[in-house]
């Protein structure tokens, strides 16, 4: 895929997604016992534009923790809650967006952020995503982002971090940056997802501002 490419939302598309995770994405790696499991949903859903597109918000400004940051629809796992399972809840929470576990399909890497939160990304498909109502006590925007927009001309943007061995990451989204956590996980689901190459991303650090 190409950054002139936009893919449409149709079950070509469905498929080559599930089974690039399926053949890509076996393992989600460990993470210390004490640090607080999260999940977060990449839901591939149809643009006006007829396109593909992912939902993308906004945490409202008074929130304790990443507040007025972009983000995927997601939060923390209860007490003896699956992450999957969180992954879906925190969605219907957030935004109302009610996702049956027949709409996952596959899962990328567990990221660990320097928060003290390990992420399990959840990819799902909705053909239903129409109007949305978000918790505006949580997200104070929600956006249809199109898939092409996660390739632009300079894409991914790596700065010195605290270790040479793990840089900051930042990627351009349109004509705006996100950064990781968000950032790695979108670069993965681009990379596994949507071109089918394995792209680990353990090593992208969070610019300061994202940590807390």
């Amino acid at each position: 895929m190409r950054a002139t490419d936009a893919p449409g939302f149709n079950g070509e598309l469905r498929n080559r997604i599930q089974a690039n995770l399926t053949r890509l994405i076996d393992v989600a790696p460990e993470a210390p016992d004490s640090y607080r499991r999260a999940s977060v949903a990449i839901i591939v859903t149809p643009h006006e534009s007829g396109e593909a597109a992912f939902l993308l918000t906004r945490r409202t400004p008074h929130l304790g923790l990443h507040a007025a940051q972009q983000a995927l629809p997601g939060g923390k796992a209860d007490a003896g809650e699956s992450d999957e399972a969180a992954a879906r809840r925190e969605t219907a929470e957030e935004i109302g967006l009610f996702l049956e576990q027949k709409a996952l399909l596959g899962r990328l890497d567990r990221y660990v952020t320097r928060s003290g939160f390990a992420i399990s990304p959840f990819v799902y498909w909705s053909e239903h995503a129409g109007e949305l109502t978000p918790n505006l006590d949580e997200v104070s925007a929600v956006r249809r982002v199109t898939l092409a927009a996660l390739y632009t001309r300079q894409d991914l943007i790596l700065l010195p971090g605290d270790t040479p061995e793990r840089p900051v990451v930042r990627m351009a989204l349109g004509d705006r940056f996100i950064h990781a956590p968000t950032a790695a996980i979108l670069y993965q689901f681009r990379e596994v997802a949507l071109a089918g190459r394995y792209a680990p991303v353990a090593h992208f650090d969070q610019p300061d501002f994202a940590r807390r």
